[in-house]
């Protein structure tokens, strides 16, 4: 159990991109990195670069996957750590996941149906409301 404790520490301050990685927020530190860099991530209201440093007590926004998290840095993590280890360092205050009901369908096709046809295009323009 030490090597986890090394992991995590509750003091001092980690990159952005790093923590939102090392806690399971994303599955790649290049995704994390990525969100960054195209503004999907806040810390504390501010659109921040992936270098930017975290502490205990700042707030991040990330947009990812689909919907808004908004969790709150309990911990700083170095590293990645499990997933039970992982949901102690932040505190979750997003919104729950749309239920999936609600979420769009995607329009299927009939296996060999081939590319859809002007009027095949113009119908599902018409059922996305476009």
């Amino acid at each position: 159990m030490a090597s986890v404790a090394s992991e995590v520490s509750g003091e001092g301050s980690v990159r952005v991109d790093s923590w939102i990685w090392s806690v399971r927020l994303t599955k790649t530190r290049s995704q994390a990195a990525s969100a960054c860099r195209a503004g999907h991530v806040r810390v504390n209201g501010e659109r921040v670069k992936p270098a930017h440093t975290v502490k205990a007590g700042d707030e991040i926004r990330l947009r990812h996957a689909g919907r808004e998290r908004i969790v709150v840095v309990a911990r700083t993590v170095r590293k990645r750590v499990g997933a039970p280890v992982a949901v102690e360092c932040y505190v979750d205050n997003s919104p729950p996941p749309p239920p999936r009901e609600l979420t769009v369908p995607v329009a299927l096709r009939d296996r060999g149906a081939g590319r859809p046809t002007k009027r095949d295009r113009r119908d599902l323009d018409r059922l996305h409301g476009h």
